[in-house]
């Protein structure tokens, strides 16, 4: 079932599949939709999103502010009350997992499980926060000088993204289409707004988040590996999944283990 809700004059977009618990809401990554994670199918409720100004059919955010996190997380908590949802395992990746640990931090009442794939705590320290603002910056000027065609081009060739060039030809032109469908403002102002440097420093929370915490990595995604080894040592509650053949998109390229993963969660 397709639904609009509208949060603060936003559409936000959602699809609901399944039924009866739990119920699970998956946030996708930066340039993504909720199509990419529609394979992943755990047993019960599944709520997939289209997150602040993302999906092919997303209104330009105006204004531009609204991709701030605090106005993001409180979209969200409002998306759920409209929804009914008292409670859910939130699954977010990339982005998503930015957002959610964020969401975490402040209405940990709302969360069953917390699943992160391929997330970050954020910077530790101001100077490196500073670097990446200026780094993402600089990227989000490009999409706007380029258009999303050539930045696209640019930005799959990153090493980040390495291992989806193994994948089969119709899953690449899916993950291309769906970045090249995006709207070059709201690509920009995300970057501006919400990109890793304008995320908050939670390492000094990850001791106070009580909720079970499930990470995803894969093990070819060198860098969220040695990111997530960190988080582990920090969460009180917390279970670490490393995925073989995969790297930072783990439930794009092992879409069958990152469900049962899930489905393994609620099973225990």
């Amino acid at each position: 079932m397709n639904k609009t809700i509208i949060v603060n004059n936003y559409q936000y977009e959602v699809m609901i599949e399944g039924s009866g618990q739990p119920t699970w809401l998956f946030m996708h990554g930066f340039m993504g939709s909720m199509a990419e994670y529609q394979q992943v199918k755990p047993q019960g409720t599944r709520i997939y999103l289209n997150l602040l100004g993302f999906g092919p059919n997303a209104q330009v955010v105006q204004p531009a502010q609204r991709f701030r996190w605090h106005a993001q997380i409180n979209d969200l908590n409002e998306l759920l009350n409209q929804l009914g949802v008292k409670s859910v395992n939130l699954v977010g990746y990339s982005m998503g997992a930015r957002l959610a640990l964020t969401y975490a931090t402040r209405f940990p009442k709302r969360i069953n499980n917390l699943v992160l794939e391929g997330g970050t705590a954020g910077l530790a320290t101001q100077g490196l926060r500073q670097k990446r603002i200026i780094a993402d910056n600089k990227k989000a000027a490009r999409v706007v000088a380029l258009g999303m065609a050539k930045f696209i081009d640019e930005w799959e060739k990153l090493p980040l993204f390495n291992s989806q060039r193994q994948l089969p030809i119709e899953k690449q032109k899916f993950m291309h289409e769906q970045r090249v469908s995006q709207s070059a403002e709201n690509v920009a102002n995300s970057l501006y707004y919400f990109g890793t440097g304008a995320m908050p420093n939670f390492w000094g929370q990850l001791t106070m988040i009580h909720v079970p915490v499930v990470l995803i990595t894969g093990m070819n995604d060198q860098k969220f590996t040695m990111i997530n080894q960190k988080m582990k040592q920090r969460l009180p509650q917390v279970t670490w999944h490393q995925v073989v053949n995969a790297g930072h998109n783990v439930h794009f390229e092992q879409t069958a283990l990152v469900t049962d993963i899930l489905n393994h969660l609620v099973a225990d």
